[in-house]
């Protein structure tokens, strides 16, 4: 059995998942995604950056994104981190801690003094958290089909929060793996979901959820896994909304 199983079993957490997934398929099938998703591809990537910065406390909107219009360090290494999920996917299944030293070293590179000593890529926790770090890969390289992809993502998303390998840009780390944790799994191996604006659509709920999450209790691991859950619908949500758009831009 894989060590996950007993998750699903908490009140309501298999029916968000399974709604979640329910609503990734029909956003799967809208007319904007047949014949290429080249545009909205692109359109969900500058989506997902203005969303994970907005929750990291920064305002840079699509359109500011769209124009590179910012000097800021801390987006410049969100845009390369999200540019770099397409070509990372493959090797999240296979290494995932190299992909997690990749994910923070690309979203660092252009931190002069962030004032706080750390070194890009390196995973610094002390023997509990490295332990947990360790059993967060098993769990990624050792993958059964029991665990749907939203909860395996959830995972992989939550502990990187509560255990906080690195003192600098985690959040962005954690928010990029989970994407690829989606990918790997099946659910969006396109990366269209815009489940990052589905985060901070919920913020409150993600910030109290993620903390239910560090206590490990049934309640609060519950907690956030419905989260996730509707995260994840918030975001396929958001894609419709961007395949919408870029139709009626076309016509």
């Amino acid at each position: 059995m894989d060590p996950l199983a007993p998750l699903l079993e908490l009140s309501e957490v298999a029916d968000a998942l399974e709604n979640a997934r329910a609503n990734v398929d029909r956003m799967l099938w809208h007319e904007a995604l047949r014949g290429g998703d080249e545009l909205v591809a692109a359109e969900v990537a500058l989506h997902s950056a203005s969303a994970t910065l907005a929750l990291d406390g920064y305002d840079c909107d699509v359109e500011r994104l769209r124009d590179r219009d910012f000097d800021d360090p801390a987006v410049s290494g969100v845009l390369r981190v999200g540019e770099a999920l397409p070509g990372l996917a493959p090797m999240w299944p296979v290494s995932p801690r190299y992909v997690l030293a990749k994910l923070h070293t690309l979203a660092t590179k252009e931190f002069p003094d962030a004032g706080v000593d750390f070194e890009p890529g390196r995973i610094e926790v002390d023997e509990s958290g490295m332990n947990r770090i360790n059993a967060l890969c098993a769990l990624v390289t050792n993958p059964t089909k029991e665990i749907p992809a939203a909860m395996a993502a959830a995972v992989v998303h939550g502990e990187l929060l509560a255990v906080r390998p690195f003192p600098v840009a985690n959040n962005v780390v954690a928010r990029a793996a989970a994407r690829l944790a989606l990918a790997s799994k099946g659910l969006d191996p396109k990366l269209l979901i815009t489940v990052d604006a589905g985060h901070l659509e919920r913020a409150p709920e993600y910030v109290g959820a993620q903390r239910a999450w560090s206590t490990g209790t049934p309640d609060g691991v519950r907690s956030w896994l419905k989260h996730y859950g509707k995260a994840l619908t918030a975001g396929a949500a958001e894609t419709l909304q961007i395949c919408t758009e870029l139709m009626k831009d076309a016509s």
